[in-house]
C-alpha cells in the first residue's frame, strides 16, 4: 500500500510580552461612544461589567522599542531553538498579521518588505529558496496560513513550512474606545513538516468561509471616538454585539463541517482550540457546537482558555495556546499522540475557518 503525505506539527514556539496591563489600569481612561458622547458610567462599574462579559483580567503589551516583526522573530526563533530544526531547511515562512509594523506613538503601518521577509532576515537564513510572504485575513489569518502550508506540503512542493501569527493590537487600539480593553499583543509559531503514513495523521481537513456582503463591517478602521482630538490616525473598531451574533450563528457550522470532512464525530474530539476574543462568546459557540450534535452538556475541559491573563492577541491567540499546551505550561490540559483536535477562528473580513488535526 502506498503511503500518503500528511502535514504534521513538528515544532511550536511563542512570545508573550512581559508588560502586564490590568483592568484597573484603565480607571483613569476617558471612554466615548461612537457618536462622540462621553460614557459617564462609573469606571469601576464599567470595568466590572467588562470582566463579567469577557473574563479578561489583564493583557500584555510589547515594549515601546518593539514592533510586530520583532515579536514574530522571537516566536520563530524559540520554535527553532526548542526543536533543533535547521532554519535553512524551511521552504516557506508565512506570517499572519493585519496591521504590519506600527511604531509606538505613530499609528502609520509599515508592510514593505513583508514581515515574513524581516523575520527571515533576523533569523539570518541564507537559503534563497526559503520563500516569505504575509497573510492578511483578520483573526483567522494564522489558521488560514496553516491551511495554505498544508496545501504546499500535500502537493510535494514543500517539506517544512513555518507559520507565524503575530500582532501588536495595543498600537492600533483607540484609548478612548472601551473595546480597547480587549486587545493584547503576542506571537506564536509552528513548523509544519511532511510525513508519509498509511493512515490519516496530522492535518485531516479544513473548512473556511468569507461573508463579505452583510457582515464585512463588523470590524473596521476609523478615527478615535474622542471628538476633542483632531487626528487622522485610524484605530481598530468593532461592532461587538453583531459580531457576537454572527460568530454564534456561523462558527459552529464551520467546525462541524471540518469534523465531518475528517469522517469524525464530536465524540472523537479531545480539544477545541478556538480564537479568544470574548470568553462568554466562546462558551456560547462551544455550547452551540454540542447542540448541533444533540448534546446538551459540553464536555469538561474540551476548550482550554487563556484569555483571562492574555487577552485577545488576534492571529497569535491559537498558536500561543497550542505552544503552552504542548510544553506543559497550561494546567490540567495536555495533548497526546492519537488525540483529535479542532482549531477554529472568526474575525474581520468577515472570515471563519476550522481545521481538524490528529496529534502525532
Amino acid at each position: 500500500m502506498q503511503n500518503n503525505i500528511y502535514s504534521i506539527i513538528k515544532a511550536t514556539g511563542s512570545y508573550i510580552p512581559g508588560n502586564i496591563v490590568k483592568n484597573e489600569d484603565f480607571i483613569q481612561s476617558d471612554f466615548y461612544n461612537s457618536d462622540g458622547s462621553i460614557i459617564d458610567t462609573p469606571k469601576e462599574e464599567l470595568i466590572l461589567k467588562f470582566k463579567k462579559i469577557t473574563n479578561i483580567s489583564e493583557r500584555r503589551y510589547i515594549d515601546n522599542n518593539l514592533v510586530t516583526s520583532d515579536i514574530a522573530f522571537f516566536a520563530a526563533d524559540e520554535c527553532l531553538k526548542s526543536s533543533g530544526i535547521d532554519p535553512e531547511t524551511l521552504d516557506y515562512i508565512i506570517l499572519a498579521h493585519n496591521f504590519g509594523d506600527v511604531k509606538f506613538g505613530d499609528s502609520r503601518t509599515d508592510m514593505v518588505p513583508s514581515l515574513a521577509a524581516r523575520v527571515k532576515y533576523n533569523l539570518k537564513i541564507q537559503n534563497p529558496n526559503t520563500v516569505c510572504y504575509d497573510v492578511i485575513f483578520g483573526c483567522p489569518g494564522w489558521l488560514q496560513s496553516v491551511i495554505q502550508a498544508n496545501y504546499f506540503i500535500k502537493s510535494g512542493d514543500a517539506k517544512r513550512v513555518m507559520v507565524i501569527g503575530a500582532e501588536a493590537l495595543s498600537r492600533i487600539s483607540d484609548p478612548h474606545d472601551r473595546d480597547s480593553m480587549i486587545y493584547s499583543d503576542g506571537a506564536g509559531a509552528v513548523i509544519l513538516e511532511s510525513m508519509e503514513s498509511d493512515e490519516p495523521i496530522g492535518f485531516l481537513s479544513h473548512s473556511s468561509r468569507s461573508d463579505t456582503i452583510e457582515h464585512a463591517n463588523l470590524l473596521w478602521m476609523n478615527k478615535t471616538y474622542n471628538p476633542a482630538l483632531d487626528s487622522e490616525s485610524l484605530y481598530l473598531k468593532m461592532n461587538g454585539r453583531k459580531l457576537y451574533e454572527y460568530a454564534l450563528n456561523t462558527v459552529p457550522l464551520v467546525v462541524k463541517d471540518s469534523i465531518e470532512k475528517a469522517h469524525l464525530t464530536l465524540d472523537d474530539i479531545k480539544k477545541v482550540l478556538i480564537h479568544q476574543a470574548n470568553e462568554k462568546m466562546d462558551e456560547a459557540i462551544i455550547q452551540r457546537i454540542f447542540s448541533l450534535y444533540n448534546k446538551s452538556k459540553v464536555s469538561e475541559g474540551i476548550m482550554p482558555m487563556i484569555i483571562e491573563k492574555l487577552g485577545n492577541s488576534s492571529v497569535a491567540t491559537i498558536p500561543i495556546l497550542l505552544d503552552l499546551i504542548l510544553k506543559d505550561k497550561l494546567d490540567s490540559h495536555c495533548l497526546n499522540p492519537g488525540d483529535n483536535i479542532v482549531f477554529a477562528s472568526v474575525g474581520a473580513g468577515t472570515n471563519i475557518n476550522a481545521v481538524t488535526y490528529k496529534m502525532v
